[in-house]
């Protein structure tokens, strides 16, 4: 093999991730690992797609290397390769979000306007929780919550929110949060928790933009 040989290849071995993640479905597919495993009838409801279309999309993730998959019974548990996979899919994000206009109008439309968190203001926002003057909430599936969460942060899935509002106070700015930037459910968390009276906001990062950025993030023991 020559030295151009040689550079088609390597070239080619790198295409291969960005035929992987050129589909729509595959990309929210590794969103949702990027919470943690799950089996493939559960990422099939989450994306809203059929499962024999989820198996073929996760297909081609696996043989890009970029998921790995377990048999637990008669159910395929899929996880992320690494956390560098999660960190993946939060540079091509944010490129989107900096460079595609369509992107950044959708998003001014469709989401709420949240708090975007520097290093500086996550430490704050730590400090705040820390202290008391803030509750953080996790308004995701509690498994995910397991799998890792910001430190402080509550478990409060959104479908229970409504139900458990007595367990948060009402003097104290409530901070919600769920999967990132594209995750609806924590603004619905928002607009409930405002209808009702409290103090509440959200913050667009999640695990793995806290992830990538270098954060600690806390877990229970028996998901480490």
């Amino acid at each position: 093999m020559n030295s151009r040989e040689l550079k088609n290849h390597l070239y080619e071995q790198v295409a291969r991730i960005g035929a992987a993640v050129s589909s729509p479905k595959r990309l929210e597919l590794l969103e949702i690992l990027a919470q943690g495993e799950k089996p493939v009838d559960a990422l099939a409801r989450e994306a809203a797609i059929d499962i024999k279309l989820a198996s073929a999309h996760l297909r081609v993730l696996k043989g890009a290397q970029l998921v790995q998959v377990r048999q637990e019974g008669k159910s395929r548990v899929y996880r992320l390769s690494g956390a560098d996979v999660a960190a993946l899919w939060v540079a091509l994000r944010s490129v989107a979000e900096a460079h595609v206009a369509d992107l950044q109008v959708v998003m001014q439309r469709l989401f709420a306007g949240p708090e975007r968190l520097t290093l500086e203001s996550s430490q704050t926002l730590l400090d705040k929780v820390r202290k008391g003057d803030a509750v953080l909430i996790d308004v995701r599936p509690e498994a995910e919550y397991r799998t890792a969460h910001l430190p402080g942060a509550r478990s409060l899935p959104l479908p229970e929110l409504e139900a458990r509002l007595r367990e948060l106070p009402r003097d104290k700015d409530i901070v919600a949060y769920c999967r990132g930037p594209f995750c609806v459910m924590s603004d619905a968390a928002v607009t409930l928790l405002v209808q009702r009276g409290f103090r509440a906001s959200k913050v667009a990062e999640g695990v793995p933009e806290w992830q990538a950025a270098g954060l600690p993030l806390a877990r229970d023991a028996a998901a480490s």
